[in-house]
């Protein structure tokens, strides 16, 4: 049987069922506090989904004061979905939905810089990231 073709959606709502062994299989630490995650996504200014069927394989959200800057904070697909264009429809429908703002921003590192560069980002400028971090995955 043929896989289903990726569904996206602006208004699917995942479960912390389905959301939380995406995050296992991604190895990020937010998977560690898996309450908090689920209410952080669901309060996002906007989170997008990608679904095989009834699996959720893919999710991307943004954070945003709907006028001037957006913050891109997760993008994540199940590993065994990489390379066939996920992420980009994830980051597409994100971008846009704030195409219009001054400022889309977000921070990336290891694999993920030429992912975001193929998505029109750039460095910027001589800016460093900078946090305060509960996480041990970077």
């Amino acid at each position: 049987m043929e896989p289903l073709a990726i569904q996206y959606s602006d208004n699917r709502r995942p479960t912390i069922e389905e959301i939380l062994p995406l995050y296992l299989a991604n190895q990020w630490s937010s998977a560690d506090k898996p309450d908090v995650l689920h209410k952080g996504l669901l309060a996002s200014d906007s989170l997008v989904t990608a679904w095989d069927g009834e699996q959720l394989v893919g999710l991307g959200n943004a954070i945003s004061d709907g006028h001037l800057v957006v913050y891109y904070p997760h993008l994540l697909v199940w590993p065994k979905y990489h390379g066939r264009g996920i992420g980009t429809g994830l980051m597409r429908l994100l971008m846009d939905k704030y195409a219009g703002l001054h400022q889309q921003m977000l921070v990336a590192d290891g694999r993920a810089l030429d992912f975001y560069r193929k998505c029109g980002f750039e460095r910027a400028g001589q800016t460093a990231a900078m946090w305060i971090y509960a996480g041990d995955d970077h």
